[in-house]
């Protein structure tokens, strides 16, 4: 009866789809990963009332940088806070799909996750207003 067993080999079924494809390296990677990229991108702003707000301020807020006397470094400050406040959304919509795709019920480590997420937009917002604040204040109170 052993060696009948241990003879026998049971191959798991392949049921689910990987998500890692094989023989994924180089240039065809980066096109797949650039691809993969785009479509989280029109899924944000497909899904995400909130990400689409972000954006549309972006588009407004992003032009003005180029419109003030200021210097470099301090373009780049506001152009990097702007691109911050997205990036974190981004952060903030994918952690909320993960928990949500991992349940309905009520848990609290579920609402603790998405509240620190939440909160991770809240400050790069603070970040945002603060550094344009002290770049655009000199401009207009000492014009």
């Amino acid at each position: 009866m052993d060696t009948m067993l241990q003879s026998t080999k049971i191959e798991p079924i392949k049921t689910m789809t990987l998500m890692k494809p094989e023989n994924n390296y180089g240039l065809k990677r980066i096109f797949r990963a650039t691809g993969f990229s785009i479509k989280g991108l029109l899924s944000a702003w497909k899904n995400e009332a909130a990400f689409r707000q972000e954006t549309v301020l972006a588009g407004l807020m992003l032009p003005i940088v180029f419109l003030l006397n200021i210097n470099t470094t301090e373009q780049i400050l506001l152009i990097m806070t702007v691109l911050i406040v997205l990036i974190v959304e981004l952060l903030n919509s994918a952690i909320e799909a993960v928990v949500d795709r991992i349940g309905d019920e009520i848990h609290p480590l579920s609402g603790q996750a998405k509240d620190i997420a939440s909160a991770a937009v809240f400050v790069s917002l603070l970040l945002c207003a603060l550094t344009w604040a002290m770049v655009i204040w000199p401009l207009v109170f000492n014009a």
